[in-house]
């Protein structure tokens, strides 16, 4: 199977969203380093580390069959050579449910390996409730699509 070659941590972070929402595991997993030593924390559950338990855990999320929406905020970026990481928010919303929101804080950690660039690290948590209800907020969307 031939990888696609993500050229900047960008451009995979943005095919990491694209196929959150697609709930499409192949393309999420491409966007995977196919190394052991990576590891995921979904909102609430513990620490999953390795290939094979990351690509069940995304089985089983995207099985739910929800279809949601995403929208990045507040993104604040560390690049070297080899390592970039980004702490996100994300703006989650369920389509059709225009009131259904949840804000979650992610930091998405990517190495750049002779494929390209690849996803060692996602870690999503609940933002705290004081951030969520802030008036005036960046973090409240007008709109999500």
């Amino acid at each position: 199977m031939k990888k696609t070659l993500y050229a900047t941590p960008q451009d995979a972070e943005t095919a990491f969203y694209e196929a959150f929402v697609r709930r499409d595991l192949e393309a999420m997993m491409e966007v995977w380093s196919e190394d052991e030593d990576i590891y995921c924390i979904h909102p609430g559950s513990a620490r999953i580390s390795g290939h094979d338990k990351i690509r069940e855990s995304w089985r089983q999320i995207f099985g739910s069959g929800q279809d949601l929406r995403f929208n990045l905020r507040e993104t604040q970026r560390i690049h070297t050579m080899m390592l970039a990481v980004h702490s996100v928010y994300e703006l989650i919303g369920v389509a059709g449910q225009p009131r259904a929101r949840q804000v979650i804080i992610a930091t998405n950690a990517y190495q750049r390996t002779d494929r390209g660039w690849r996803m060692i690290v996602h870690h999503a948590a609940a933002a705290p409730a004081a951030l969520k209800a802030e008036p005036g907020s960046d973090l409240r969307p007008k709109t999500l699509h």
